[in-house]
């Protein structure tokens, strides 16, 4: 008990000199950020003694908020174009379906913690305050199983959390030390980590805690404290006598594999070499100031899971800081308060135009003359020959007010960067590509938020591909989830039959199902994070061009169909897509009709060109056969001519007084 107790005497002097450290570091981040927010979102914008010397003077202290606008056009960008965690193979043993499968399981793991959430949130308090975070945690896949499923979860208190003062990397994943606090009361406290026995709040481990953060008054701060330390680990070579392959295995991950123990006992995997690697070993303690609530617990990641979103960031002489979207534009929006209000207290708090005229011109109904500046009298009578007259408003010290207030609401824009263009408003461009050119200034100009945006959900895929083969390490079904949306179950660690996108199982050419064993937990994988519209803005997008190219082209209709009825939003548009596929391939005819269907093809070739050699043949015959006749009966005209012209001569011989000569001639 004695060595427990000195234990925990160590880790809580470390802790709280590691609070300390981080507190201090983040002390000017912390107000500027408090101050921000509460300016921007609260609408705290008149100093304090200003504001209470004016109440007290009875004048007005108007507040025209115009900065949550600006802030809304920074974080709903990003909503739209949220960055996309895409997984890639590193090595050899890696396997690219399984990377979808890793893909399609963090899609899953985002929306089964609403971890967009998370994003907005912390993407919000960066642009607001200049810094925000989530976190990514395990819990039980459900209330009656012992499997884990990895969590995405938001912070909405960015103040709660105390990082490394010593990290330097970019999105913090260099990050060795880190606090998430929270405040409670001092009853809540004993009711949930002291229900057996009450807490002395006088023990000098308490009351030493005076004047700190630890403790105050009726409050105290309960603290995750997580610890990153550098360790060696033992890593083994061994070569497969099956097939040549080597495979590396930490020493004791190796221990722990029965079947890998067994295979080396018998001679199937060969010892190579060793080496001791450098990694990180991650600790999460549960303590107060005065005590160690629960037992140290091991993380089973090599990072802390705590992820922050920055917004302008900058370093002077080795100090980080952190400031809003807003920030530079305080003053800015203070002076447009003030001469707005100005404005407004000389027009209406003015004192009225007086009448002047004659003595005694206003001893006629002198109750109308004494109200005429604040009521509206259908007449007004006077004594004299010279009327009374009224002198003109002097609006001089108004307009001045309001060009001010002009020029300070143009001083909010230049310095964040966004003008009317991008803030949806009317402006001096007329032409639809001047007004999106004047839109993209002002993305340009605030894309570095986006940026660090998508920085950190890169460190937040680089956090679950390191924790998802730790955690999903055993054979289970797993959903995942496509880009479309579209969800299915899969097999994972274990043999399985192979399914499409659509969940309907993989066949080879034999008609024989495809085996696949997705195992996530051998081979490394890599990962990027692309930035863009959503996939339901790219399908919107997609639709209304497959739409303009079949009016443009409609005999490509018949092929864009089918993809034109998946872009859109009916219901039952799956299954419309479906059925025109149907209609473009034709009927579905089973393998065994095909191939007689084939047979039948090739005999009916075969009879064709049969009967053409037989048509061939018999075209000659009839040929030789109309050669015969033709001859014959040209031989049969001669002949027939000879005997006519015998016939002839003989007729003329026998004709009386009738000469050769005339018959010759009539010939």
């Amino acid at each position: 008990m004695a060595e427990k107790n000195s234990e925990h005497s160590d880790i809580l002097h470390e802790a709280k000199k590691a609070f300390q450290q981080s507190a201090d570091a983040e002390n000017d981040n912390r107000q500027s950020a408090l101050e921000d927010i509460r300016f921007s979102r609260l609408s705290e914008q008149w100093p304090e003694a200003i504001r209470k010397q004016r109440e007290i003077e009875g004048r007005p202290c108007l507040t025209i908020n115009k900065l949550p606008a600006f802030i809304r056009q920074v974080v709903n960008d990003a909503r739209q174009a949220k960055p996309a965690i895409k997984v890639h193979p590193a090595d050899s043993k890696a396997d690219p379906k399984t990377a979808e499968i890793i893909n399609g399981l963090i899609r899953n793991i985002e929306y089964a913690s609403n971890a967009d959430v998370a994003y907005d949130t912390g993407m919000e308090c960066a642009v607001t305050g200049g810094f925000g975070y989530w976190r990514v945690g395990l819990d039980y896949a459900f209330d009656d199983s012992f499997e884990m499923d990895i969590t995405i979860d938001r912070i909405a208190n960015p103040f709660s959390v105390y990082g490394d003062p010593y990290s330097t990397a970019a999105d913090s994943s260099d990050w060795d030390t880190a606090f998430v606090v929270d405040r409670v009361a001092k009853s809540v406290y004993e009711a949930t980590y002291k229900d057996t026995a009450p807490v002395d709040w006088d023990d000098d481990a308490w009351s030493g805690l005076a004047d700190t953060a630890w403790i105050d008054d009726e409050v105290v701060m309960v603290a995750e404290w997580w610890r990153r330390e550098k360790v060696q680990r033992e890593i083994l070579l061994f070569a497969d006598k099956r097939d040549g392959s080597l495979h590396t295995y930490s020493a004791e991950d190796f221990e722990k594999d029965p079947d890998l123990v067994a295979l080396r006992e018998l001679g199937m995997l060969e010892f190579r070499q060793k080496r001791m690697a450098p990694t990180h070993k991650v600790t999460q303690y549960k303590l107060s100031g005065a005590e160690v609530l629960e037992e140290p617990y091991d993380w089973p990641g090599r990072y802390i899971p705590i992820v922050p979103v920055y917004g302008d960031e900058f370093d002077i002489e080795g100090k980080r800081y952190f400031r809003s979207l807003v920030h530079n534009s305080l003053d800015a929006q203070r002076m447009f308060n003030y001469w707005r209000t100005a404005s407004t207290e000389l027009v209406a708090l003015a004192p009225k135009v007086p009448f002047i005229g004659p003595k005694g011109a206003f001893t006629h109904d002198i109750d109308r003359w004494n109200t005429a500046n604040v009521k509206s009298h259908p007449f007004l009578e006077y004594v004299g020959n010279t009327p009374p007259q009224r002198q003109p408003l002097d609006m001089g010290t108004a307009a001045g007010a309001l060009q001010e207030a002009l020029n300070a609401s143009d001083d909010i824009k230049s310095i964040i960067g966004l003008y009317d263009a991008s803030l949806g408003a009317r402006s001096n461009e007329t032409s639809g590509k001047a007004i999106l050119a004047r839109q993209r200034e002002g993305d340009v100009s605030t894309f570095h938020f986006v940026d660090n945006m998508a920085r950190a959900i890169r460190h937040t895929g680089r956090i679950l591909i390191d924790l998802i083969p730790k955690v999903y390490d055993t054979p289970r079904i797993v959903r995942v989830i496509g880009e479309d949306d579209s969800q299915r179950n899969v097999a994972i660690n274990q043999e399985a039959p192979e399914v499409d996108d659509k969940g309907q199982p993989v066949v080879d050419e034999m008609g024989e199902a495809v085996m696949a064993m997705h195992d996530i937990t051998a081979g490394k994988y890599d990962l990027t994070v692309s930035t863009g519209p959503s996939y339901t803005t790219q399908r919107e997008e997609a639709a209304a061009a497959m739409t303009e190219m079949i009016r443009a082209f409609p005999a490509s209709a018949p092929a864009i169909g089918p993809e034109l009825a998946k872009s859109l939003d009916w219901p039952g548009a799956q299954k419309i897509a479906e059925k025109l596929e149907a209609m473009t391939q034709g009927p579905q005819i089973p393998p065994e009709i095909q191939e007689r269907l084939q047979q039948l093809e090739q005999e009916n070739a075969q009879l064709k060109a049969d009967r053409s050699i037989e048509q061939g043949e018999l075209g000659v015959k009839q040929y030789d056969a109309e050669t015969k006749r033709m001859k014959a009966e040209g031989d049969l005209s001669v002949d027939r001519a000879q005997v006519g012209m015998k016939a002839l001569g003989d007729l003329t011989k026998g004709i009386d007084g009738v000469g050769p000569q005339s018959v010759r001639a009539t010939e």
